[in-house]
């Protein structure tokens, strides 16, 4: 599985995955769902983000979660 809007840069963040370079990381937009903020809230949070970053950001974590260990991304 591929995800192209999660990047992983060790200059940002700690290296930390975050949405599209973004300084938005994926555990952030996880919580924010799992607390129960509506995606209009969370774009309205964060008003950088798109709704396909958060679709993927909740595949990211269900990947993590599999795989028990950060999945591989696609080359850019």
């Amino acid at each position: 599985m591929t995800f192209s809007r999660i990047t992983v840069d060790p200059e940002k963040m700690g290296g930390v995955p975050c949405i599209r370079g973004l300084r938005i990381p994926v555990a952030t937009v996880v919580e924010m769902v799992a607390d129960g903020m509506a995606e209009k809230g969370i774009l309205r949070a964060y008003p950088d983000l798109e709704p396909e970053d958060i679709r993927e950001a909740l595949r990211y974590a269900a990947a993590a979660v599999r795989e028990r260990e950060i999945p591989l991304l696609s080359a850019p």
